[in-house]
């Protein structure tokens, strides 16, 4: 009996890690809710356009010490808070939102219009953040102009170079859109790259999800001023921001 205390079944690992995936989602439901009238506030108020990124952070602060997931937070260079920003982040879990929350920026995202269908988190979504429709030419347009927009109008952005959870071999990265690049270089507004190294382990995109527990990270690098590219550089921006994710990935891949 001691025994199989000590040394669980791989039956009884995978039991634990349900619990603890069922956990983990009621607290995020629950927590939520109860952040869900400051929501509210912040769509009625749509001048005060920092709240939900302080709502965000308050959400992530919350969170994750009630499912027990440690995080550090690695900026490789001190951000302007008087500055706008473009956050590139790679994208393999459906954590990697959650812990975007972690960013001292005041951000909001430009995300799959599938995020939508969520109930009330879906409405939250749609009134707060950028959504895109990937399969529909008018919705990539549209974003790309109410992304500029929001840059106008001083806001920072998150952009998920990849455009969703493409990859089916983590921590490979798939193919940068064009979309943050181009914005970075039209708008003159400096680009983020961030490496999310370790959540597509703590939280893997697969059918059956599974939360296991493993120390979070988040690093921002170094800004890229855009002032260097034309449009015509496009691919070449694409490549550097795309290496230094890469590189870092690598670097925390047997960590």
């Amino acid at each position: 009996m001691v025994s199989n205390f000590l040394h669980p079944s791989s039956f009884q690992m995978n039991f634990l890690k349900i619990l603890y995936t069922v956990y983990a989602f009621i607290l995020f439901v629950i927590v939520f809710l109860l952040l869900f009238p400051f929501f509210l506030i912040a769509i009625a108020l749509p001048k005060f356009f920092k709240l939900p990124g302080i709502i965000n952070r308050i959400w992530a602060w919350i969170y994750f010490p009630v499912i027990g997931l440690p995080w550090r937070v690695e900026y490789r260079k001190k951000l302007d808070p008087s500055k706008r920003y473009i956050f590139c982040p790679n994208h393999f879990s459906y954590l990697d939102i959650a812990i975007m929350g972690l960013n001292k920026h005041d951000t909001i995202f430009v995300g799959k219009s599938q995020m939508e269908k969520i109930p009330l988190f879906g409405f939250m979504y749609r009134k707060l953040h950028i959504t895109v429709d990937r399969d529909k030419l008018s919705s990539k347009y549209s974003t790309f102009t109410r992304s500029l927009a929001a840059l106008d109008a001083g806001k920072s952005l998150v952009i998920f170079p990849e455009g969703g959870i493409v990859t089916h071999r983590p921590p490979v990265m798939g193919r940068f859109k064009d979309g943050p690049f181009r914005a970075a270089i039209e708008k003159q507004v400096e680009l983020v790259p961030v490496t999310i190294p370790f959540n597509w382990i703590i939280l893997p995109d697969s059918r059956y999800l599974r939360l296991n527990w493993k120390p979070m990270k988040l690093i921002f690098h170094e800004p890229i001023n855009p002032a260097g590219y034309t449009l015509k550089d496009m691919d070449s921006f694409k490549e550097t921001v795309h290496h230094i994710i890469d590189t870092e990935l690598k670097r925390h891949l047997n960590a």
